[in-house]
C-alpha cells in the first residue's frame, strides 16, 4: 500500500472548523450516545460510535437533508460488526492492563502499546460505517493504511486522543464538547486518507 501523508495541521484545523459550522448537533449526539453506552454497561457503545461517526461524515460530506440527532440510531444498522470490533478493543485493553502490572517495564510496554493500537485502529470504525466493511476486513485495512508511515500517524492519532481527553479535566463534562472535536479531527482524516481507495471485501 502506498504511503500516505499525514497532514496534521490541515486535519486538525478542518476538523475544528466542522465542529465549530455544527457544534450543537455534534455535541448532543455525543452526549446522548454516550450516555446511552454508558447506562447499557458499553454494549451499546458500538452503534453508538457507529452513529455518531454517520453523523459526522454526513456534515463533512454537506449531504442533503442536512442529518439530525435522530441519525444517531441508524448507528443500530451496524449493530454486530460495530459490537465486534468493540469486543476486540475490549480484549486488548485487559491484555493491555495485565500487561502493566508487570514490574518496571509492564507500564511503559503497556502505556506504548496502547497508543500504537489506537493509531493502527483508528480508521476502522470509519471503514465498518461508511464502507459496511466487516469488522476483521475493516481492521485490516485500518492496519495496512496506518503501518505504511507508521510513525506520523502515531503521533497525529496521540494528538486527537489529547484534544479528546481534555474535557476529563473539567469535571469530565468538557469532554461532550472535546470527543466531537477529536472524532471530527480523525474524520477528516479519513476522507482524505481513504478518497479514491478500493475496498475488496464487503461487509456483510
Amino acid at each position: 500500500m502506498n504511503k500516505v501523508e499525514v497532514k496534521f495541521s490541515e486535519w486538525i484545523q478542518k476538523g475544528c472548523e466542522l465542529f465549530k459550522q455544527n457544534a450543537v448537533v455534534l455535541i448532543l449526539v455525543h452526549l446522548i450516545g454516550g450516555i446511552i453506552a454508558s447506562c447499557t454497561v458499553g454494549v451499546l457503545s458500538g452503534p453508538m460510535m457507529a452513529g455518531v461517526i454517520l453523523v459526522t461524515l454526513a456534515l463533512l460530506d454537506k449531504k442533503e437533508p442536512k442529518p439530525v440527532i435522530g441519525d444517531l440510531f441508524n448507528g443500530f444498522n451496524y449493530f454486530a460488526q460495530t459490537f465486534l470490533f468493540c469486543l476486540v478493543v475490549f480484549v486488548i485493553c485487559i491484555v493491555l492492563i495485565v500487561v502493566s502490572r508487570f514490574p518496571c517495564v509492564g507500564p511503559i510496554i503497556s502505556a506504548f502499546a496502547s497508543v500504537a493500537v489506537g493509531a493502527l485502529l483508528m480508521f476502522a470504525m470509519f471503514l465498518i460505517v461508511d464502507r459496511k466493511m466487516e469488522f476483521r476486513s475493516a481492521i485490516m485495512e485500518s492496519v495496512n493504511m496506518v503501518k505504511g508511515n507508521f510513525w506520523p500517524f502515531l503521533g497525529f492519532g496521540l494528538v486527537a486522543h489529547v484534544i479528546g481527553s481534555i474535557g476529563m479535566a473539567v469535571c469530565c463534562v468538557g469532554i461532550f464538547v472535546t470527543m466531537p472535536i477529536c472524532t471530527c479531527i480523525l474524520a477528516v482524516a479519513y476522507r482524505d486518507v481513504f478518497s479514491g481507495t478500493s475496498v475488496q471485501t464487503p461487509g456483510v
